[in-house]
């Protein structure tokens, strides 16, 4: 498949193009600007420019165009920018929803993250509030549309080696996870028709990938 990387350039989504090109894939990066773009290009994927903040639904089919599925892998970053989770995290998702459906693209993977469902503590603060929002909205989001979606919540990333050793599924409690688990399972996901409609927390376990992707998918819980 070809495959648009929203947030093309992200830590998951440099880890993620050498393995969907190992896999038989050709992914397509959605950078900002020219840098990024050669720095992807390294990595095996290819490039096109997409401002997820300034363009709308119609820039992001653009972008789309010619390819087979969307990764939403992008995110606002870890600052104090709260404007920022609304206008990647959540509008960035929904664009990517809109577009990916005009243009009939059905296959559509999203990264989020775990807990976003559960209340916040007031002691969170107020950006954390507004990514656990951002994320919950978008994710409320694709379930809602019609695509053929999934949706993976990975516990606290890390960047150590990857272990090729996850726990999955609907209900697994926070754990770390590293950032090279994470692009390893969405290169997994994102060919596999028994992953469509199901939402997996993810997180660093003692069960290798593959095997903890069957567990999880013959498992009927949604």
């Amino acid at each position: 498949m070809r495959i648009a990387v929203v947030g093309g350039h992200g830590q998951i989504a440099r880890l993620l193009h050498p393995l969907l090109v190992a896999a038989g894939h050709q992914p397509v990066a959605l950078v900002r600007g020219a840098a990024q773009a050669e720095a992807v290009e390294a990595l095996g994927a290819g490039a096109r420019l997409l401002d997820i903040e300034a363009s709308d639904a119609a820039g992001f089919a653009t972008a789309f165009a010619g390819c087979d599925a969307v990764v939403f892998s992008a995110g606002g970053g870890p600052d104090g920018n709260i404007e920022r989770k609304r206008t990647v995290d959540l509008e960035g998702a929904l664009k990517s929803i809109a577009a990916a459906e005009q243009l009939g693209i059905a296959r559509y993977v999203q990264v989020s993250a775990i807990d976003v469902d559960n209340p916040v503590s007031p002691d969170a603060g107020p950006t954390w509030a507004a990514y656990v929002a951002a994320k919950r909205d978008s994710d409320a989001a694709v379930r809602a549309s019609t695509l053929a979606w999934t949706i993976l919540r990975p516990g606290r990333l890390t960047d150590d080696p990857p272990t090729g050793l996850v726990a999955l599924g609907p209900d697994v409690p926070r754990r770390p996870v590293t950032r090279g688990d994470v692009a390893a399972v969405l290169a997994a996901v994102v060919g596999r028709a028994d992953t469509v409609g199901r939402q997996w927390n993810l997180v660093g376990g003692d069960v290798p990938i593959a095997e903890a992707l069957d567990g999880a998918a013959a498992d009927g819980t949604p």
